[in-house]
Order: C-alpha cells, then structure tokens, then sequence
C-alpha cells in the first residue's frame, strides 16, 4: 500500500482547492454519497465546497491525505457541533476517496486519523451519517461506530427514491 501523509488543516491554496473539488467530483460521479447525485461537474460542487472550506481552520477542520505525488487521495472534515453544550464532540463529514485510489484501505487510514486528529483537539466522540441503501454503515461499524438512530426516507434522490438518514457514533 502507498503512503498517504495526512494534514490537518492545510493552507487552501487555489491548486489544493482546485484537487478538493476534483475528488469531490469524481467521488460524486463514482456514486459516493458525499451530497451530490451523478453526474455532476467540477462548477456545482465548487458552489458547495466553497463554504464549506470557509469553515475551516477555525470550528470546523479539514484532513486531508495526499499520496506520494501530493495529490488528494482522500479527505474530510471534521465539523463542529454547533453549541458548547457539544464542544466535546464533532461531526465527520464529506468522507470520500477518489475512486482511483479506492480498494487501498484508504478510508480506514482516513478514519483513523480522523480519530487522532480528533483526540488532539480534545474531542471524546465523533458523530456521521449515512445514506441508506449504500452499505457504508457496515464500514462504519467496523470501525467502531454504532448505530444511534435512523430517519426513514429522510434523502430523496429522486421522486420515489428515497433513503433513510443513519446517524452512527464513535466515543474515542
């Protein structure tokens, strides 16, 4: 398996913005259940990940894996709560891995320095959801998140396509 070298917090440099958003796209366009349905192109998801960015580095954190060329293997963000009440915790979120490095055991490494990451901010529990109907929460719970509750029919991708909302949690 490559290396991939993790980053908490880069700067968000026009290239590393413009890769972020390559990745968020070809995910999107791979299937991955990152906010967008298929197809999708690079100016939609730029509209999203834009504010998205702007959060973090303060509340919210970007992690970001970048292979041995520097490119962006894989990414998230870890949000925040948004209330002291629940400083203690973060929500991950836009999970992905471009699809020319999936099959690696990346999301798992993702995971994992997510949990460390989260660790050094002083974080006890990470909170996700998922979308139905895709099996990601098996790769979930694998990891050691649980199932915490389910909104039936919550994500509508289509007229009668609709999904059920998973909320899954992992205490650190």
């Amino acid at each position: 398996m490559a290396e991939l070298r993790f980053v908490t917090d880069p700067e968000l440099t026009p290239v590393l913005v413009d890769d972020l958003v390559e990745c968020w796209t070809a995910v999107s366009n791979a299937g991955g259940a990152v906010g967008f349905v298929p197809p999708v192109t690079a100016a939609e998801v730029g509209e999203v990940a834009g504010p998205s960015f702007a959060r973090c580095g303060d509340l919210d954190h970007l992690l970001v894996g970048l292979d041995t060329e520097g490119r962006v293997a894989c990414w998230l963000i870890l949000g925040d709560a948004g209330s002291w009440l629940r400083a203690h915790w973060r929500w991950v979120l836009r999970v992905m891995v471009h699809p020319r490095h999936q099959g690696r055991g990346y999301g798992t490494l993702l995971m994992r320095a997510a949990e460390t990451a989260a660790r050094e901010l002083g974080v006890e529990a990470l909170h996700l959801t998922v979308r139905g109907g895709t099996g990601t929460e098996r790769f979930y719970a694998r990891l050691g998140y649980v199932e915490t509750g389910r909104v039936p029919r919550a994500i509508r991708l289509a007229p009668g396509d609709d999904r059920d909302e998973i909320y899954m949690a992992r205490q650190l």
